[in-house]
């Protein structure tokens, strides 16, 4: 079905070539590859960020189908960010544009400034092509940044394209598809269910928390929460990521000993390793659309003590996990993290078998059946 097709990908995706071959974030490299065979050819614009060798999250493109467009890189805060953007909008214009003529198919990542110049080119260039759009950022966000609402605004009108989106919402448009974001294979599903099947909760319990480290991700939240847990309750804490305030987590984390580890980033094998050890997933965020790292702790039975954030709780409930309404005032993120832990055991065995049914949406199966039957319908 998909023999004739290609696909260009209009992204702000971190990439980068050296002698080794092309690199790319390695989340996103695994999905393309994944649909790689599918298609002729698959040509992926994204921003050139050499900063990023020896980065663990990036991974080797090995497929050959995918052939990489590099654009500079541009972003940041003040008014010297913003004019290199505008500087920069002409000639990522004319590159996306001559990446868009060559496909059938157009894929944007949004937000972002590639995403956005493809949007005001698709309205002229509606003709022959099928135009996909993912948001990944929370759909239903009442008071997004205004680069996000700009955004989300033209997606809501480009209705002859197709939308993809985290989570259910109402008086959603019809071009607006609800899509999980793959991380997971049938094969992790077996492997996660395995041991899920052996996880025993009882104290002491390991935590593990993924994600940038800064304060948008509730680092801090977490830490001083889990200060306030008796150390007797706590066998390890993988703290996982890394990010411009890692030394200063670090230091809040001195109370906590050595059962706080920091990994800094992991390649996938590794990071999945960790996850599965632990009995509860921390994330008291405050933005999300849906993170993926929700979805491959679940994978192995792990309990999420999350935020009702983004599309959170279009998935997580009481029935398997812990959400802690980040806008109630009254309650904080450690009276849940306690709530969680003083469960009784055969409740929380429940739990782990129930969010063992929420991994199951992110596989990549699952995502190649909605590419057939919402965007190349």
């Amino acid at each position: 079905m998909y023999s004739s097709k290609k696909l260009t990908v209009i992204s702000d995706t971190a990439m980068f070539q050296n002698e080794s071959g092309l690199f790319a974030f390695g989340p996103v490299v695994r999905e393309l590859e994944y649909i790689a065979p599918f298609f002729e050819e698959i040509t992926w614009v994204g921003f050139e960020q050499i900063d990023k060798e020896g980065d663990l999250s990036m991974k080797k493109i090995e497929s050959d189908k995918i052939k990489i467009v590099l654009l500079k890189s541009v972003g940041g805060k003040g008014f010297l960010a913003f004019f290199k953007i505008l500087i920069n909008y002409p000639v990522m214009f004319f590159v996306i544009v001559k990446s868009i003529r060559k496909a059938n198919i157009i894929h944007t990542r949004a937000p972002s400034h590639p995403a956005l110049i493809a949007f005001l080119i698709s309205f002229f260039m509606k003709k022959n092509k099928i135009w996909w759009n993912k948001y990944a950022g929370d759909w239903g966000q009442l008071k997004p940044s205004l680069a996000y609402k700009f955004q989300r605004t033209i997606l809501k009108r480009m209705s002859f394209s197709k939308v993809t989106i985290n989570g259910f919402w109402p008086d959603q448009e019809k071009h607006c598809f609800s899509f999980e974001n793959p991380c997971l294979t049938n094969e992790d599903i077996q492997i996660g269910k395995e041991i899920a099947d052996e996880k025993v909760f009882l104290p002491p319990y390991t935590f593990a928390f993924v994600g940038r480290f800064d304060d948008v991700k509730g680092v801090s939240t977490l830490l001083n929460a889990l200060k306030k847990i008796p150390s007797e309750l706590i066998d390890k804490i993988h703290l996982i990521g890394d990010g411009p305030k890692t030394a200063i987590y670090k230091l809040e984390a001195i109370e906590l000993g050595p059962k706080a580890i920091f990994h800094g980033q992991l390649e996938k094998l590794k990071l999945h390793e960790l996850i599965a050890e632990a009995h509860f997933f921390l994330l008291p965020s405050k933005a999300e659309g849906f993170p993926k790292v929700v979805a491959e702790a679940a994978c192995y039975g792990v309990i999420p003590i999350v935020s009702n954030v983004g599309s959170i709780e279009h998935y997580i409930n009481k029935t398997n996990g812990f959400v802690w309404n980040i806008n109630n005032k009254a309650i904080s993120y450690e009276e849940v993290l306690k709530q969680a832990i003083l469960t009784n055991t055969k409740e929380l065995d429940k739990m782990s078998t129930e969010i063992l049914k929420i991994a199951v949406l992110f596989t990549f199966e699952n995502y190649l059946r909605k590419i057939n039957q919402y965007i190349l319908n």
